[in-house]
């Protein structure tokens, strides 16, 4: 499981930052007026110039990448209900989530932009859960299926 996690962990790396700098396209392309916004001015401001901004952004989504893909091994332990795995994922994630949008200020710096930004993070996990169960229900049923239907054909052959 920690040889999972660390290779997981490498590759999570990359892709947080690849994830970061799709989203930070996404965002231009809706609000900056036809121009790039790598970062919110917020970080610029604080980090003093637009390059140190975006070197710890690039960073902390990299850390971002590696904590989700770290964690998804949750998801191997078929002694834990679906349950557990989800609670006990959505804290770990969690747990890089936040810190890493405070210090991205990617939420407002006050109680109330720590609960929207909690509340909109839990509203995106439960959709893709969803999602993902549909998926996961949708594949079983159709295993399930060709299965009986595999049953069905040995018994007509016999």
């Amino acid at each position: 499981m920690k040889k999972t996690m660390i290779k997981r962990s490498v590759i999570g790396f990359p892709i947080g930052i690849a994830v970061g700098y799709l989203i930070t396209i996404v965002i231009s392309l809706c609000w900056a007026k036809g121009f790039y916004s790598p970062c919110v001015p917020e970080l610029i401001s604080v980090m003093g110039n637009e390059i140190n901004a975006v070197i710890l952004q690039t960073l902390l989504c990299g850390l971002l990448g590696t904590g989700a893909a770290a964690g998804s091994v949750v998801w191997e332990n078929e002694h834990w209900s679906i349950v557990k795995q989800t609670g006990i994922y959505f804290l770990l994630l969690s747990a890089f989530m936040m810190p890493v949008a405070y210090f991205n200020y990617w939420m407002e710096h006050s109680v109330r932009g720590f609960v929207s930004y909690f509340g909109i993070f839990l509203l995106i996990f439960v959709m893709i859960w969803i999602i993902q169960f549909i998926i996961g229900k949708n594949n079983v049923y159709k295993m399930n299926t060709n299965l009986y239907k595999a049953k069905q054909g040995k018994k007509e052959s016999n």
